[in-house]
């Protein structure tokens, strides 16, 4: 297989990094969290009903393709419905369905909902609406 050449930087004999899609806004600090990826769309999709999925991507820290499988694993497994208003999609998320693991399958998803959407703190973090540009 031939090897392709990549661009250098001027004078300083540095590859540049091949353009990719746009990085999302919100880079974790850490490798991994308590929640899943499926958990934290979720969660915006219950306090944004009509957030855009770039918007989710953005924040959740994923592609925005990532995001839209994500939104047909919820779907398909009875987690969230689709309804289109106009030009956008809402989500309505059924929060009496039980959490889907062992462990925490006496949980409703309203209970997972209702510790992160209605703390105290949640007005401070991702989950805000962010103003129109």
């Amino acid at each position: 297989m031939p090897k392709t050449k990549r661009a250098t930087s001027a004078g300083t004999g540095r590859t540049k990094a091949a353009a990719g899609p746009p990085q999302p806004k919100h880079e974790p600090k850490h490798r991994w969290t308590f929640l899943t990826n499926h958990s934290h769309v979720l969660i915006l999709l219950h306090a944004n009903p009509g957030m855009l999925l770039r918007e989710v991507a953005a924040r959740v820290g994923i592609t925005e393709r990532a995001v839209q499988q994500i939104i047909v694993d919820l779907e398909e497994a009875g987690f969230v419905d689709r309804e289109r208003i106009g030009r956008q999609n809402h989500y309505h998320v059924k929060t009496r369905n039980p959490l889907r693991h062992p462990v925490e399958a006496h949980c409703r998803i309203a209970d997972l909902l209702n510790m992160v959407v209605n703390h105290p703190r949640a007005k401070d973090s991702l989950l805000a609406r962010q103003p129109e540009a």
